[in-house]
């Protein structure tokens, strides 16, 4: 079984950005400048991998988001991972353009998705770096604003979602663009490598053939403060393939 795609999934949230649908109003200056995440990543009760999520207002007042994932110990050994995930966002936390470089045991790839906003289209273009040949390329139509699948986390917490609320969003991989559901369900207290938290879960409901095929859940949970810390997110899938959690390790 490929993790990679599980992991990379686990640490990808929904954005929500739907004028008038909004339980609660984005307070984007909440925010910090700069702000770093390092989490660990558990799969079967071992330690399978690391994060690391960055979010970099930029002079323009749009922001970078980078992603680094990479496996750890026994699943290393058997599946090597590195993948670099970068994604623009313009100041309204719409996506403007994502690169993923990836090495994913004997594959890499590269990967490029640029959002049009004014023409309502995606282009998504894959390549085989080793060799050499184009994997797969086409072009999607979207919503004027549309959110990827990692930088959305930062939107997400600006929101002020109450238990039972709810909103429908926007959100795209470049190779699908869906309207998706996240709810917030509970006030629950979390313990992580990096401390015990107060927190409201959510649930982002990417799979079950909404953006992945996939079945599974994946809930995520935010500190229940003005920071909105992502202290933990986790994807349950079948038995055979497990749940993969990924807990906070440390906080800049």
């Amino acid at each position: 079984m490929k993790l990679a795609p599980l992991l990379l999934t686990t640490v990808s949230v929904l954005s929500p950005q739907a004028a008038g649908t909004l339980p609660g109003s984005p307070h984007a200056s909440d925010l910090p400048a700069r702000e770093t995440f390092y989490y660990n990543v558990e799969w079967r009760l071992i330690t399978a991998g690391r994060a690391k999520v960055e979010w970099i207002l930029q002079p323009r007042n749009d922001w970078q988001v980078n992603l680094r994932l990479e496996s750890v110990g026994l699943v290393s050994t058997l599946f090597k991972v590195e993948d670099n995930y970068f994604a623009y966002l313009n100041p309204s936390f719409c996506a403007e353009s994502v690169q993923m470089d990836s090495h994913e045991g004997s594959r890499e790839r590269d990967t490029k998705i640029a959002f049009d906003a004014a023409a309502h289209r995606a282009a998504y273009l894959e390549r085989d770096r080793l060799k050499n040949t184009t994997l797969l390329q086409q072009e999607i139509e979207i919503p004027p604003c549309v959110h990827d699948v990692v930088g959305g986390l930062l939107y997400l917490r600006t929101l002020n979602l109450e238990p039972g609320q709810s909103v429908m969003v926007p959100v795209s991989d470049g190779k699908r663009s869906v309207m998706a559901k996240v709810q917030a369900q509970s006030r629950e207290e979390v313990k992580t490598p990096e401390g015990a938290f107060h927190t409201i879960c959510y649930e982002a409901y990417l799979f079950n053939n909404v953006l992945y095929r996939r079945p599974a859940h994946l809930n995520i949970w935010l500190t229940d403060d003005r920071r909105r810390l992502p202290v933990q997110i986790r994807v349950r899938m079948q038995f055979t393939i497990g749940t993969i959690t990924l807990q906070l390790r440390k906080h800049e």
